[in-house]
């Protein structure tokens, strides 16, 4: 009988140790799997977020690249472009020119997917159509609404002159009282088909079982809206917002193609300026301490939103 039991108990040790095995073997593989992402993920994005952090606290500027030499300067960079008169015009604009834009977008696009839910010839045509803004380059819409917009000779002057709904032509992109106002207009135009392509989706998944029961409750109209679509869409909208106002608030091809942050700096945001610091007057570290800023700025958002956003959920 002893020797039976030491016989048992050793048998399943042994299976113990091949179960250990396997699972070590197991989750080497995983890793293994897992590795080449990494690597690629530290050297495509881990290295150059390190490396402008670096840049930031230095006086890295065009000298640099012939001495190799750039001087350990902490924090000057951040304190001279927070202090620069620019700096709380570009916050300006760059506030008004995300929220402008992410509001008319999310509010078009969702009123153009509730449109397309419903079922009618050449609906598909029509959706297909509303993606040509979005894969056109972005510097090509740019330079096909510079030359819409143009004071003179812009098709959208002579068009508002020929209905008379204006008397003189006006300056979209070079006046600075509406020159923000254009580019913002512009970036809607751009971004209505990524809302709607989402907003469409999210709507597509929505049972039109909840709709027919909501009818016999007497939820109809705005009351279908606001009980149904909007709550079983709120987990789209919320993935859609943010990353919209990640990507809106560092746009900078669409400004350049456009005015280049003019007139008199009316479109200058920290985007435009960033890249102004850094390839206009070379002060590279500078420029990196701009962008962290838009980078800090951009996380925190993130963070926020999403924790009340989850807060929202749970409740």
């Amino acid at each position: 009988m002893a020797t039976l039991t030491r016989t048992t108990e050793t048998s399943t040790a042994g299976r113990a140790r091949v179960r250990g095995r396997y699972r070590r073997g197991e989750s080497l593989t995983k890793v293994l799997f897992v590795l080449p992402a990494a690597v690629a993920m530290l050297a495509l994005f881990g290295y150059p977020v390190v490396k402008n952090l670096l840049m930031s606290l230095q006086d890295y500027g065009l000298k640099t690249f012939f001495t190799g030499v750039a001087p350990w300067v902490g924090l000057q960079n951040y304190r001279t472009v927070v202090t620069d008169k620019l700096f709380s015009d570009a916050m300006l604009n760059t506030a008004l020119f995300t929220v402008g834009s992410i509001a008319f977008q999310f509010a078009i696009g969702l009123g153009l997917a509730l449109f397309f839910r419903n079922r009618f010839p050449l609906s598909g045509v029509l959706r297909s159509l509303l993606l040509l803004p979005w894969l056109l380059p972005l510097i090509v819409s740019s330079a096909t609404w510079r030359s819409i917009l143009e004071q003179d000779s812009g098709i959208l002057n002579r068009t508002l002159l020929g209905l008379h709904v204006i008397g003189d032509p006006v300056p979209w992109l070079n006046s600075p009282s509406v020159a923000l106002i254009a580019v913002i207009g512009v970036n809607i135009w751009i971004g209505i088909p990524f809302n709607v392509t989402l907003l469409y989706s999210g709507l597509a998944e929505i049972p039109d079982e909840l709709y027919e029961a909501g009818q016999l409750d007497g939820a109809t109209g705005w009351r279908s809206f606001w009980y149904i679509t909007w709550p079983n869409l709120r987990s789209v909208a919320s993935v859609l917002l943010m990353l919209g106002v990640v990507y809106t608030i560092k746009v900078l091809d669409i400004i350049l193609g456009l005015t280049g942050g003019g007139p008199a700096n009316a479109t200058q945001t920290l985007a435009t300026q960033s890249y102004e610091k850094s390839f206009v007057d070379f002060r590279f570290g500078q420029g990196a301490a701009l962008s962290n800023i838009l980078i800090a700025i951009s996380f925190l958002f993130a963070i926020f939103y999403l924790r009340g956003n989850r807060k929202a959920v749970d409740e």
